[in-house]
């Protein structure tokens, strides 16, 4: 993995060679806890095409990152579940017997909500001392949140002596997002951190959670562009957009009876009961639908050994984000419209929640130098801000890298 001008909330990503240890997480452990620890990490990630279909039962084609959230984490012998991050503040704790386990509002509550959401599975859970580091830049769309989860909850598990069953952690994770935090996000990045496999993209079928590794050619790299804003209206922009979803499927049920979601739209019914819907909520289905209809026919174009056509889509993709489904913001289309025009890149489109946040460019390898030199001095050009700029190849998904000695 290469790096142009890390700097902001998360610490620059570890080399390959270090990947292996971090013995530094668990020397700090001690130093903070006074005991030996295990050690976890979960990879954010980055959607290669369908945004904002996740939580409209549609498809999506995530991989999972180098970029990761490491957990170092040992067993209590009380119910006390005490966690600090490097990156900043306190130490803070909670009880896991809490009848009534209420939100900060705050970081913690990615924390707390994930062993609340386990309780509520089932799962017996013990006290754990944590300390928390990542390399996942945050809040800008590379899932810093559902990295966190996966990563406490696999320790918390891990601790347990239970074999984790990876899909079950990634719907708790989900769970605690939407349920404990307060954000209606879909399934798609507690699963691919859960599932991810180096080499592969993961098509993910968000209603049935069916999934099937699709390989990334070797010819091309992941090149993730931070574009260093992050609109305070993001969050709840997101949760608006999914209430705009759900309108249009309550106003097209009478008429097409049988849809559940967006999913089970076509295009052509879309456009044939147009005048029953208000514009915006018009064109908000609109990119789901055709989103969806990109993925399938995005994942064909790479089995097919035709990455020119994957990249037309992506493009496709972001055009459809900023015009339909109006999440993209200046910077993000600055990137885009920047990546567009260069010589090696297949395409380029905004990722995540949008108005801020990073985009996706699809570049050839022997181009990503030069990719990587061009779009920092053009896009500082255009707005006096450095972007961070990673040049990724998709990774593996959560994992132990030193078992706690309760788990050995």
């Amino acid at each position: 993995m290469s790096i142009v001008n890390v700097k902001l909330q998360a610490r620059p990503a570890s080399p390959p060679a270090a990947i292996a240890g971090r013995p530094a997480l668990q020397k700090r452990f001690r130093t903070e806890f006074g005991h030996e620890s295990g050690l976890y990490r979960a990879p954010g990630r980055a959607n290669l095409i369908g945004e904002h279909t996740d939580y409209n039962d549609g498809f999506v084609l995530p991989a999972a990152l180098e970029l990761s959230t490491w957990v170092a984490a040992a067993p209590r012998k009380d119910r006390i579940l005490r966690f600090k991050s490097l990156l900043g503040g306190d130490a803070l704790e909670f009880n896991l017997d809490d009848p009534a386990p209420s939100p900060r509002h705050d970081w913690s509550d990615y924390v707390r909500g994930v062993a609340v959401k386990l309780q509520v599975a089932g799962f017996p859970l013990e006290g754990a001392d944590m300390l928390i580091d990542s390399d996942v830049p945050i809040g800008s769309g590379l899932s810093s949140s559902a990295a966190l989860e996966v990563s406490v909850g696999f320790a918390l598990l891990d601790i347990l002596g239970v074999a984790v069953d990876r899909v079950t952690l990634a719907q708790a994770c989900q769970r605690a997002e939407n349920e404990f935090v307060g954000m209606h996000c879909g399934i798609m990045d507690q699963f691919i951190s859960c599932l991810g496999a180096a080499g592969h993209a993961l098509l993910l079928d968000c209603r049935s959670l069916a999934y099937r590794q699709v390989a990334i050619a070797p010819s091309v790299r992941l090149v993730v562009c931070n574009s260093m804003v992050h609109h305070k209206l993001a969050s709840g922009e997101y949760n608006k957009r999914r209430a705009d979803c759900e309108h249009g499927v309550a106003l097209l049920t009478p008429l097409l009876p049988g849809i559940r979601a967006l999913r089970d739209v076509t295009l052509a019914q879309l456009v044939a009961h147009q005048a029953a819907l208000p514009e915006v909520t018009f064109r908000r289905c609109r990119h789901v639908v055709t989103e969806d209809e990109r993925v399938l026919k995005g994942v064909a174009a790479l089995e097919a050994g035709d990455v020119a056509e994957f990249g037309r889509l992506v493009n496709a993709s972001h055009r459809s984000l900023r015009d339909d489904y109006q999440v993209s913001c200046r910077e993000l289309d600055i990137l885009a419209e920047l990546a567009w025009g260069m010589e090696g890149v297949l395409g380029s489109r905004m990722m995540g929640g949008g108005f801020g946040g990073c985009t996706l460019s699809i570049v050839r390898t022997e181009a990503v130098k030069r990719f990587t030199s061009d779009m920092a001095k053009g896009y500082t050009a255009a707005t006096n801000l450095t972007p961070e700029i990673f040049v990724c190849s998709p990774g593996d998904g959560v994992s132990v890298v030193a078992p706690s000695e309760s788990a050995a």
